[in-house]
């Protein structure tokens, strides 16, 4: 018996490891610190972008890198992290009035060639690289405004079908305010109100003969947790949405979110999609009104000016059809003619509200507004973020029939304008605006020094076990510790062509665990070859049953470790799960090497030819 072995074997094993280092690869490049230069709400920027970037870093004599044009953004690449961060502030300072964006980011230095072949360094989790840091404050004003503009139009509506009349509604900082014609009004206001609103207390200005209702404590607490707590879950879905693995999303304060984001390559992306508050509001477009006269102001109480984005002024009532909040999903595509549309999907209540207005106004103009804040630049007293709201009529379209729970949007600029709009809208409108009050790369939350006590733990006992399995086992050590090397390759390779897979502190102890696993299954080979050995078998044959009947006992312990490492990804969270993908990887990457790469090494030694003793 020569104890061949198949060709197409030792060709799997070649491909498989030159594929697995091939893609390993990237990460012996590092990465670059940079200064990101993208388009708001998703517009290209120009070679003009490029040019004006440049401009400014060579006037403030800041040396970089390179800088490139690169998926219609401008990348700054720098030597160091200090000029990053002058040149992120020099750069927003300059660009205040632009409509562009400067984030931070980390730009990876893998050549070119590597690039369009699809190979990038596995992503690293914040206990191991770190990432950017974004704090964000609520807007709690903005939340009592909203609040309020719906407790005055609910007071609108159940007036009217009390029959009840009123001179106006109007709303303050705190409260809602009803002008009725006398007290006995106000005191019959007050009677159909207070039970339908108990969360509210009415007092009634007899001098004024107003009816003002404010919230109780208890209520506008609620408020305020709620909007926060809302704005987090929405932030969690826009982060998903992102790609990115293993994020941070958390309170802070009263009114503070923190979310730290690891490995992000696109951070204007992530800093404009996080930071965005925009929505979409549904309204009656008022034909009537003569746009002239409007322009000056001249406008009914029930209707107000909006403008296009080519500052034509479009007349609207005041009535919101429907909000953000009913939207359950949206996608961006394209139209007949090749234009870009967003694609709407509504909720129940919101496909209700739609179907009922569109049914009554067939023929008439409904406008699509898009809404969101923006910093103004402007602080408070206590330091907090003063935020703009800024309103933009994108579609004005005639109705031509009743519309459902779907239907589409167009009058957008760009795809990519869609694309975002589209993201947002389907990551959930914020309940409240929020502003980013500070922006800054983090560095790895465990501390360096425990990051290399961890590198050095797992390459000392790779070195002790590679030196053990060497003296112990003789020539077949050294194949053991082949496949080991083959073996770490391959995990490395697999963490970084899979999508949202993370490195991180937890996940090289999978490692370090699946080296011994490794071990362990080259050592049931070899005892069990020992063993045919002792009984009297040929070298050949030895090898043959030995391979041959280890198998059975390394694929029972391989499997039930599997099974463990799936059930611990599936109930996990964060550093579990970046343990679980490298543990489970690591046990195919090494039932792979220790069953078929070492049996492929041993017969290209062995395999074929009459032999009398193995050095094993």
């Amino acid at each position: 018996m020569l104890n061949r072995y198949p060709l197409w074997k030792t060709l799997m094993v070649v491909f498989a490891l030159l594929i697995g280092g091939l893609y390993a690869l990237p990460n012996i490049y590092g990465e670059d610190p940079a200064v990101q230069v993208t388009g708001a709400r998703g517009a290209s920027v120009d070679m003009s972008a490029l040019d004006l970037v440049t401009d400014i870093l060579s006037d403030a004599n800041l040396s970089q890198k390179a800088v490139a044009f690169e998926n219609g953004s401008v990348l700054v690449r720098f030597n160091d992290t200090e000029s990053q961060i002058r040149a992120r502030d020099l750069l927003s300072e300059q660009l205040e009035d632009e409509d562009f964006i400067v984030a931070l980011n980390l730009a990876p230095a893998t050549p070119r060639w590597l690039q369009s072949i699809g190979a990038q360094p596995m992503k690293l989790g914040l206990d191991l690289r770190g990432g950017v840091h974004f704090l964000m404050e609520v807007d709690m004003d903005a939340a009592m405004e909203k609040l309020l503009s719906q407790q005055e139009e609910a007071f609108r509506v159940e007036l009217r079908e009390a029959r009840l009349r009123y001179r106006s509604i109007t709303k303050t900082s705190d409260a809602v305010e009803v002008r009725l014609r006398n007290a006995e009004d106000a005191a019959e206001a007050r009677a159909v109100l207070a039970p339908l609103h108990q969360d509210m207390t009415f007092e009634i200005d007899e001098a004024r003969q107003t009816l003002v209702g404010e919230f109780t404590e208890a209520r506008l607490l609620e408020v305020r947790n709620y909007a926060v707590n809302q704005n987090i879950t929405i932030l969690r879905n826009r982060v998903n949405e992102l790609g990115v693995a293993e994020p941070l999303v958390q309170r802070q304060g009263a009114n503070r979110i923190v979310v730290e984001l690891p490995g992000v390559q696109d951070t204007a992306r992530a800093k404009e999609i996080l930071g965005a508050t925009a929505t979409l509001e549904f309204r009656e477009v008022d034909s009537v009104v003569d746009l002239a006269a409007a322009a000056s102001g001249r406008v009914p109480a029930d209707s107000e000016v909006k403008f296009d984005r080519n500052g034509q002024p479009v007349v609207l009532k005041k009535r919101i059809i429907l909000g953000g909040s009913h939207i359950t999903d949206a996608s961006s595509s394209a139209d007949e003619y090749g234009r870009p549309q967003v694609n709407i999907s509504l909720d129940s209540e919101g496909g209700s509200k739609m179907t009922a207005f569109s049914r009554n106004n067939v023929g008439k103009l409904m406008a699509t507004v898009f809404a969101e804040y923006k910093d103004s630049g402007e602080r408070t007293e206590d330091g907090r973020v003063i935020l703009d709201k800024h309103e933009e009529v994108i579609n004005q379209a005639t109705i031509q029939t009743a519309l459902g729970r779907n239907f589409r949007i167009t009058g957008i600029d760009s795809q990519a304008e869609a694309m975002n709009l589209a993201l947002l809208l389907r990551a959930g409108a914020l309940i409240a605006p929020i502003s980013i009050v500070e922006e800054r790369t983090i560095g790895p939350s465990m501390g360096q020094q425990n990051i290399d006590k961890g590198m050095a733990a797992m390459l000392w006992g790779m070195a002790a076990v590679m030196l053990f399995t060497l003296v112990y086992y003789r020539r077949f050590g050294l194949f053991a510790n082949m496949a080991l090397l083959m073996n770490l390759i391959l995990v490395i390779g697999l963490m970084s062509m899979i999508p949202g897979a993370t490195m991180t502190l937890p996940g090289i102890a999978g490692i370090v665990l699946t080296v011994g696993m490794a071990v362990d299954a080259n050592v049931l080979i070899f005892e069990r070859i020992r063993e045919e050995l002792r009984e009297g078998r040929s070298p050949q044959q030895a090898i043959h049953h030995g391979y041959a009947n280890a198998l059975s006992t390394i694929a029972d312990a391989n499997i039930t470790t599997l099974i463990t490492a799936i059930i611990l990804f599936a109930v996990g969270t964060g550093a579990i799960k970046g343990f679980a993908v490298t543990l489970s990887l690591g046990i195919v990457t090494s039932m792979f090497t220790a069953i078929i790469g070492t049996r492929a090494i041993v017969n290209l030694v062995y395999g074929g030819k009459r032999i009398d003793k193995l050095s094993i």
